[in-house]
């Protein structure tokens, strides 16, 4: 199977697993189930969670285990872009060639689907701990908790906001790229590599990859 193949399979993967652990439409208050599907299905690449499988499988684990994490960090990712395109922030019309969250159903409601779907992603990975029973499952909730969390994501996106219009120093636009992006995908490599069994240098080792990862992108 030729590499395109092989991304696409693992796309529908993803997708497959998300059907699973995001709420049905169809039930009360329909628009804020509305506004969380729209959003993840707005045809994303799916890198973060295709990540977090892969590192599971180089270890050896068993990469379905490893499905509620890697959907938990594509639900963290969209909310993060949900909120990136409000008016407060970067006031973007478009994402991925569709109308942004809060042009679709108000800025109300987006607000809300992406505190819905950061909520989800940890009911989602707080189960899988409850019915793993194991720590690493615990170790991998972690893991996308910090890349997500204060010192973080959050953190590049404050010092992003922060220095918009300012002419800022190599420093600072290099803590913006390792947070605002890069501790994602650390979050990504490490929860999948504690996943499969990686020890602490293997892991470690992921982290690096991750970092460098992030920056180049």
């Amino acid at each position: 199977m030729s590499f395109q193949n092989e991304l696409k399979e693992r796309v529908r993967t993803v997708d497959e697993y998300l059907e699973k652990y995001l709420p049905s439409a169809d039930q009360y208050p329909q628009i804020i189930f509305e506004a969380m599907r729209y959003s993840v299905f707005a045809g994303g690449k799916r890198l973060r969670p295709i990540m977090v499988m892969e590192a599971c499988r180089a270890f050896g684990g068993d990469w379905e285990k490893s499905m509620p994490f890697a959907c938990s960090l594509e639900m963290i990712h969209t909310y993060s872009l949900i909120h990136d395109d409000l008016p407060a922030l970067d006031n973007d019309d478009y994402r991925r060639g569709r109308l942004t969250s809060h042009k679709m159903f108000g800025e109300d409601i987006a607000v809300l689907a992406g505190d819905a779907l950061l909520h989800q992603a940890f009911e989602t990975m707080a189960r899988a701990c409850v019915e793993q029973k194991d720590i690493k499952a615990s170790r991998a909730m972690l893991a996308i908790a910090e890349g997500a969390g204060t010192c973080g994501m959050v953190a590049g996106q404050v010092v992003d906001v922060i220095s918009e219009g300012k002419q800022i120093d190599w420093q600072t636009l290099d803590y913006i790229h390792k947070n605002k992006t890069a501790a994602m995908l650390i979050g990504a490599l490490k929860s999948g590599a504690v996943i499969g069994g990686a020890d602490d240098t293997e892991i470690q080792k992921m982290e690096r990859a991750g970092e460098l990862i992030g920056v180049a992108f």
